[in-house]
């Protein structure tokens, strides 16, 4: 089985939906999104975590209001058995907090927590939108020695997420690397979120590859399988699996020891 854990959205219900189907084995990443704020990351991760889920909620350095509430979600994070965290910056606009960036966020989570709290954070296979290549590395250099790992953004494309994360071992980052990748979702929710994310790269991708488009786009439903029997076959490169389930929660296939090996799928096939 290869290291994989399922991000979930803080939508009503959510706790209830996924102890009636999440395995207690199964770590789970809680996400922040602008128009849910913190607060509900934090209602839903110490709810999960209290029934005996390994939790890792997402912080937004732009919705923090004041460092004096960031010292609070640690302090209610120990008291839950939360012992990591997911540090980004945020998507929304520049509130009248005191962080502008992930940078300063992790220096806190460090100091406030005095170490027992560990931290993730992000990276960008296909780029941002708003800050350029060369800025991304640097910020991962930075921020390194405040982080235990590297999840990327949503990829489609095998060979972008493998040569993203040899690119950060050449230039100095050797921080564990996650791939990110969707899961199972209606394939029309799945376009519309990827055109808002700006990760049409590897679409385009997948859209020139014949039998694999049509495997993985084909029909109603995109399904991940065949490209994390990609990512799996060069473990040295990339340390788990961090689904991004838009709250289906349908465990994956990979996750019951039964994804076909990719060489012997490629055997089969020649």
């Amino acid at each position: 089985m290869f290291p994989t854990r399922i991000e979930i959205i803080p939508s009503a219900g959510i706790v209830e939906k996924v102890q009636a189907t999440v395995p207690l084995s199964t770590t789970l990443t809680v996400t922040c999104l602008p128009h849910h704020g913190i607060a509900r990351t934090m209602e839903a991760s110490i709810k999960l975590s209290l029934l005996g889920y390994t939790v890792i909620p997402h912080l937004s350095a732009r919705g923090l209001e004041h460092r004096a509430q960031l010292s609070g979600i640690l302090r209610d994070c120990e008291a839950a058995g939360i012992t990591e965290v997911f540090a980004i910056g945020g998507d929304g606009p520049q509130g009248s907090g005191p962080y502008r960036s992930s940078l300063p966020l992790l220096a806190d989570i460090a100091e406030y927590s005095g170490g027992s709290i560990t931290a993730g954070i992000a990276g960008y296979p296909e780029g941002h939108p708003s800050v350029s290549g060369l800025d991304l590395l640097d910020a991962l250099l930075a921020k390194q020695h405040l982080a235990t790992h590297v999840v990327t953004q949503m990829c489609f494309s095998a060979p972008t997420i493998l040569d993203y994360a040899a690119l950060l071992r050449r230039e100095g980052v050797e921080l564990p690397v996650w791939a990110g990748v969707a899961g199972a979702v209606p394939r029309t929710k799945l376009l519309a979120l990827a055109a808002q994310i700006g990760v049409g790269t590897s679409l385009k991708f997948l859209s020139n590859k014949g039998t694999l488009a049509r495997k993985l786009l084909g029909g109603d439903k995109y399904s991940p399988e065949g490209l994390v029997s990609e990512i799996m076959a060069h473990p040295d490169g990339i340390s788990g699996i961090h689904l991004y389930s838009f709250n289906r929660l349908d465990m994956p296939i990979w996750e019951r020891s039964d994804l076909p090996d990719p060489e012997a799928s490629e055997a089969a096939s020649a």
